[in-house]
């Protein structure tokens, strides 16, 4: 029995089967991305996307989707789908859909009369080519499969019309084709595994529109470019390899090039396993030097926080100590540059946000929780009081220690913590002066430190560490036993926000264990959906539960309502924090509804946010690095928990 399993009843409800979308990406930022029904629904969707580093830093799609028609005693069955103006969808191929699985790889069976045919997909964890296996495995006479490719060569973030300025010319190659339809793109390789005759038919297929961008207030139409046909005999019992990549390949080899992508994947056959395969989607290695954490498909990049935040879940929580050191390798010293110069990286953005260095030390800190504070010390010592005497030396431009002890961060007119969107150049929501958040991570990493170290740092860092274990309850705790989110010279925000959930969920904690439990109540009576925690209460002004429509209003929803999973990783870490171990079961029937969603959205990972209120509706970016981490972070909490 398949873990991710959808049958025939589903696929053929486009209602169902179009929410549902699935991605693959490799090492090198490049992916395949689209709907479980191959009906692309995004403009970020494609079988082939990739940065194209010589034009510019944005992702491209160049094969957009592939066309398959069966052909049986000159009948043609086309197996694609495409929506069209007018809400016409065509040609249909969906209602020929008998089951889709995505255990090893997406795999997707079809019934035409008497025709059974597999079509199974992988993308290459180092090169940018996606390969796909087509196998015959059942017929009564001959049978032909017709490959119709759809090419966009543009920025995801824009669209294509039909124009006159593409090139149109194409080469043959061994069992294919190769082309480049505008100058400054890679040429795309489109091979098969056996001959194929490629019959040259230039047309556009216009008018197909996006829905979710039509959602999402962006234009949503465009024409798509077909330079003809591919046809491949095919018989019962066969299987046929196609491949379409920025490299040539030796065609020879595509079903061992094939074969060793699957053996090398985790079947995705539970939910940790799920998550697993999800976590390392966001590896990203430019060269053989780097390595770094994606933030999130189909549109982050490299983000300094999200990295950090990310860091631990995607790599120590599925046992991979090696990547963390690889990835903190790459990260120290852009932190060290950016402390001696005020430069930011070229890779890593926003490393100047000033809770980066916070978080960076909460990573190095969680290392140290699983391999042991004897090698964290001699790997990080060194980085962590660099950048603590950094912050001590009143160095960073956006941020101060204060004579009590606590940290005083500027963001009246510029986002600095993580809840950074904005409107016209402000922020939504105007976090500045004593945060709390940034004062839970920096008393944590004083404490840190101070382990780390082993003591002797104790004449330097103890009084300080006494000071702001009054200033910090004085600060923040108000009449009502939950935290202040922010308070500055001018202005105390009442808010009530997620963000004093850290006071509970980090190791070291200047609250007494009577407030804990306070905070905690409260953050679970406002704040706590099945999806994760809202960025504000309901009963708070300003509170916007649903992050839909234009652009304006999902940005004042962002951080105003919508419900963050991410937030639920602290959340039942202080749950259990408090609890103990009487709260295992408590934080494993919370995991059911995100277990519930990997089968709801993009399969097998968790999104970016949800709504705030019922029904819970997943949005955002698809696949969210901070999301999946925080969740595997609390499963490999609930096995230590087993083991006890």
């Amino acid at each position: 029995m398949s873990y991710l399993k959808f049958d025939k009843r589903l696929m053929v409800n486009l209602e169902e089967s179009l929410t549902r979308e699935v991605l693959r990406t490799n090492r090198k930022g490049a992916y395949h991305c689209t709907t479980i029904v191959d009906c692309n629904t995004r403009k970020y969707h494609g079988l082939l996307v990739m940065p194209v580093p010589e034009l510019d830093n944005d992702n491209h799609v160049l094969l957009s989707s592939l066309d398959e028609t069966v052909i049986q005693h000159k009948a043609e069955f086309n197996l694609g789908l495409h929506k069209y103006q007018g809400g016409s969808f065509s040609p249909n191929g969906h209602k020929y859909i008998r089951e889709y699985t995505s255990d090893t790889v997406p795999r997707t069976l079809y019934r035409v009369g008497g025709v059974i045919l597999s079509k199974e997909k992988v993308f290459s964890s180092f090169e940018n080519r996606i390969m796909i296996k087509y196998t015959l495995e059942d017929a009564h006479s001959a049978t032909t499969l017709r490959f119709r490719p759809f090419l966009a060569f543009r920025s995801v973030k824009n669209l294509t019309y039909e124009n006159g300025t593409l090139n149109r010319s194409y080469e043959e190659i061994p069992n294919g084709i190769k082309t480049c339809m505008y100058p400054g793109y890679p040429e795309l390789f489109m091979q098969f595994s056996k001959k194929a005759t490629f019959v040259y038919q230039p047309d556009w297929y216009r008018g197909i529109e996006y829905p979710k961008e039509q959602e999402r207030g962006y234009p949503y139409q465009e024409d798509l470019y077909v330079p003809g046909y591919f046809e491949v005999a095919i018989k019962k019992g066969e299987s046929v390899y196609f491949c379409a990549g920025d490299e040539q390949v030796v065609t020879t080899r595509l079903k061992s090039l094939y074969e060793e992508e699957v053996n090398a994947r985790t079947p995705r056959d539970n939910f940790f396993n799920s998550l697993k395969n999800s976590a390392q989607q966001f590896y990203y290695r430019p060269n053989e030097t780097d390595a770094y954490l994606l933030a999130g498909y189909p549109w982050f990049k490299v983000r300094a926080r999200d990295l950090f935040l990310s860091l631990p879940g995607s790599t120590l929580s599925i046992d991979d100590p090696v990547r963390f050191e690889k990835i903190m390798h790459t990260a120290i010293p852009a932190l060290r540059r950016f402390m001696e110069t005020g430069a930011e990286d070229a890779v890593i953005h926003e490393i100047g946000q000033p809770d980066v260095f916070l978080w960076a030390i909460w990573a190095i800190q969680q290392y140290a929780s699983h391999v042991g504070v004897e090698k964290a010390c001699e790997q990080y010592t060194d980085i962590v009081g660099e950048m603590i005497d950094y912050i001590l030396d009143q160095k960073h431009p956006d941020m101060r220690v204060m004579d009590n002890g606590l940290l005083y961060a500027e963001g009246k007119d510029k986002a600095i913590t993580w809840m950074n969107s904005t409107v016209n150049g402000k922020p939504v929501v105007a976090r500045s002066g004593y945060i709390v958040e940034f004062n839970a991570l920096w008393y944590n990493a004083l404490c840190f430190y101070n382990e780390l170290t082993n003591g002797p740092q104790n004449d330097k860092l103890a009084p300080l560490i006494m000071r702001i274990n009054i200033s910090f309850p004085e600060m923040f705790v108000n009449g009502y036993n939950y935290l202040f989110d922010s308070v500055s010279d001018s202005r105390v925000d009442w808010s009530v926000r997620p963000n004093m959930i850290f006071a509970v969920s980090l190791p070291y904690s200047p609250l007494s264990r009577m407030q804990r439990r306070a905070v905690l109540d409260y953050v679970t009576k406002e704040l706590l959906i099945p999806k994760g925690l809202r960025s504000l209460s309901p009963k708070s002004e300003g509170y916007r539960p649903y992050y839909v429509g234009s652009q304006y209003d999902r940005d004042l929803a962002y951080h105003q309502g919508a419900a963050w999973p991410w937030l639920l990783g602290p959340y039942l870490e202080a749950y259990l924090r408090v609890f103990g171990k009487s709260g295992v079961s408590f934080a494993e029937r919370m995991l059911i509804s995100l277990e519930e969603e990997i089968s709801l959205h993009c399969i097998g990972t968790i999104s970016e946010l949800f709504d705030g209120n019922p029904p819970f509706t997943s949005r955002g970016a698809i696949s969210y690095a901070p999301s999946v981490s925080a969740i595997l972070r609390v499963l490999a909490l609930l096995k230590k928990y087993d083991v006890e």
